[in-house]
């Protein structure tokens, strides 16, 4: 994937973020997606009082692409405030791997421009996914 699709990845990731509702903890998180559809699609962490059940940014975007129509997630872009490049969490990198493959790309970021590159499989390596579960169920 060329680097124009990955900077406007995060470029959209950090817009999204604007909109998160962080209240709790702080930490607004913007995600954006490219679909197998060639879309975009994004999501903001959305925190709960009755936190920790909130939706993180990861998830959200993965819903936004599942109701546009797409299924697949060619790569993904995550952006929040910190000293480093903010990574998925253990529960969104299991919720990205539904829908990548192993060498899906994750780009991941903060507001500085400090950006580091995985593939699925670096983040989640040995993964479970759908294909170990039999067709139909």
């Amino acid at each position: 994937m060329d680097d124009s699709v990955i900077t406007a990845l995060f470029d959209a990731a950090a817009q999204v973020r604007l909109r998160a509702h962080a209240p709790y903890s702080g930490f607004a998180v913007g995600a954006a997606l490219r679909a197998d559809d060639g879309r975009v699609y994004t999501g903001c962490n959305v925190e709960n009082a009755a936190y920790p059940s909130g939706t993180c940014a990861e998830q959200a975007a993965i819903a936004a692409m599942i109701a546009g129509g797409a299924r697949k997630i060619e790569a993904l872009a995550v952006v929040a405030d910190g000293p480093r490049s903010v990574t998925p969490c253990g529960a969104c990198r299991q919720r990205i791997r539904e829908f990548a493959s192993n060498s899906t790309q994750i780009h991941a970021g903060n507001l500085t421009g400090s950006r580091q590159h995985f593939s699925m499989s670096d983040l989640l390596p040995h993964s479970f996914g759908p294909e170990f579960l039999p067709q139909g169920s």
